[in-house]
């Protein structure tokens, strides 16, 4: 079973950050696209704005803007993850310390080729419960599950080609054995976004 190698490697990356559930994706941008189109569905997110620092990842605004929601720069430091401000959503791209999860939030992880748990390409969702696993894992997989062939199923919700490949989750069941934390990683390693021309029109 192909899919058997991403839950078993979900099950070591939920337990070795301690949260109860881990979705695995190919890359942590759609990790927060898959949040964001969660949270959003389920009106869980709490100001009209969704704030953000202005040192982070250039697709972080890119996907706020491809999903339509309202958000603004906020100059704030940070370390090893930061919050979306109006949201439980965390970007924890560059988290890899044990037992970080933070009760109750969607903590999105990135296995990049520069990150210490580097498998080239991927990411993951830490998620509070069983019931947003199995929601946020049929997203990841063209809105179907896992238990069977698609064709063989009624499928009953919009889902994203954003699953996590038996071959890299195989790869990272093997580094995760050995990889430890060797960087900590700030907002001082990103550029400043706002000076940036693609957002001088949306802001």
């Amino acid at each position: 079973d192909m899919f058997e190698i991403v839950r078993e490697f979900e099950k070591r990356i939920a337990e070795y950050y301690n949260a109860p559930f881990a979705v695995a994706t190919d890359s942590c941008t759609h990790a927060l696209e898959l949040s964001f189109r969660f949270d959003k569905e389920h009106n869980n997110i709490s100001q009209p704005k969704v704030t953000l620092p202005t040192r982070t990842y250039i697709s972080v605004p890119f996907t706020l803007m491809k999903l339509d929601i309202p958000w603004t720069f906020i100059n704030v430091q940070w370390k090893e993850y930061y919050f979306f401000g109006g949201t439980r959503i965390v970007d924890a791209a560059v988290l890899f310390t044990p037992n970080t999860y933070i009760n109750g939030q969607l903590m999105c992880l990135s296995f990049q080729h520069k990150k210490m748990l580097s498998l080239g390409r991927g990411g993951a969702i830490l998620c509070p419960n069983e019931d947003e696993y199995n929601k946020l894992k049929s997203m990841a997989y063209d809105g179907r599950d896992d238990s069977k062939p698609w064709a063989e199923q009624n499928i009953k919700t919009i889902g994203y080609h954003y699953y996590m490949t038996p071959e890299t989750a195989q790869l990272g069941i093997e580094k995760l054995k050995t990889a430890v934390p060797n960087k900590l990683w700030t907002s001082d390693d990103y550029p400043y976004l706002p000076e940036m021309e693609v957002f001088r029109n949306v802001l």
